[in-house]
């Protein structure tokens, strides 16, 4: 009941969050007894799911600092999660401080989360909006008063499409946030695999089967289409712990037993000028 007490209003605990079982893999807080029942059964056949996530988080860090290496400044982040430490904007104003970050997610308890601790943060903003209603989105005042969509961006959909089912078109999804992005943008997406252990897909589809955290996981073909209109840079579409630019060696991930149980690929792409 204690637990019960402290969910936020609009969140039902009988429903398992993608944000909050990604905070319980990550070693966060935010997570209520749906999200861990959810993890565990996964961790019980893909053990190593929890390197996954850290090396997910890992691959979304190196791209952000890239891209500000590269001169972009400002960034959409579209299915945030819950806020963890270095967060977008942490990364990329090692670089340069002046870069700017729209945090975009749906769930609830990231809305409360990132109005807490963006709320003294200037040139950064989160607002709770659905990726599937990409117009919304970019019509949104926030996005637009911080956004310059005439300058480089780069749009983040790490760890996001594969809860995007097709008839939802995540192609369209893709499309309509390349039509407004300038020359010299770039894109970023992880993805889990259908290429991952066969065990581990179908727990994660049982424990999640109508919910919003339940996923469509596609495979490397399928996926790298998700780049059309874009150029692969670094090492392509590859598994997120391997994904790494230039001298780039910190925060090596080692992953036990050969490739991970649970596999997600990760790609950063270049906006192909016309």
């Amino acid at each position: 009941m204690a637990e019960l007490e402290r969910v936020p209003p609009g969140v039902d605990p009988t429903v398992p969050s993608s944000a909050r079982v990604y905070d319980y893999l990550l070693g966060g807080k935010d997570h209520l007894a749906i999200d861990r029942a959810v993890a565990e059964a996964l961790l019980a056949v893909a053990p190593d799911t929890r390197l996954v996530a850290r090396a997910n988080r890992i691959f979304l860090a190196r791209a952000v600092r890239h891209l500000a290496e590269q001169g972009v400044r400002q960034f959409i982040d579209l299915g945030t999660g819950i806020p963890t430490s270095p967060s977008v904007h942490e990364v990329a104003r090692e670089v340069n401080p002046a870069c700017r970050v729209i945090y975009v997610d749906y769930d609830p308890v990231v809305r409360l989360h990132t109005q807490v601790l963006l709320a003294d943060v200037p040139g950064v903003a989160g607002i709770q909006a659905d990726l599937r209603r990409p117009k919304d989105i970019l019509g949104d005042p926030h996005v637009t008063g911080l956004i310059d969509f005439d300058q480089p961006v780069g749009v983040l959909m790490v760890g996001v499409l594969h809860f995007v089912m097709d008839e939802e078109d995540p192609a369209g999804i893709v499309a309509a946030f390349r039509e407004r992005m300038a020359p010299g943008s770039h894109l970023v997406i992880s993805h889990t695999m259908a290429e991952s252990a066969p065990e581990a897909l179908a727990q994660l589809k049982m424990a999640t089967a109508n919910s919003p955290a339940q996923g469509r996981f596609r495979d490397h073909s399928q996926v790298a289409r998700l780049f059309d209109g874009f150029e692969l840079i670094g090492p392509g579409l590859v598994p997120v712990q391997d994904w790494r630019i230039g001298d780039e060696d910190e925060d090596q991930i080692s992953l036990l037993d050969g490739p991970p149980r649970l596999r997600v690929d990760g790609g950063v792409a270049r906006l192909i000028r016309t």
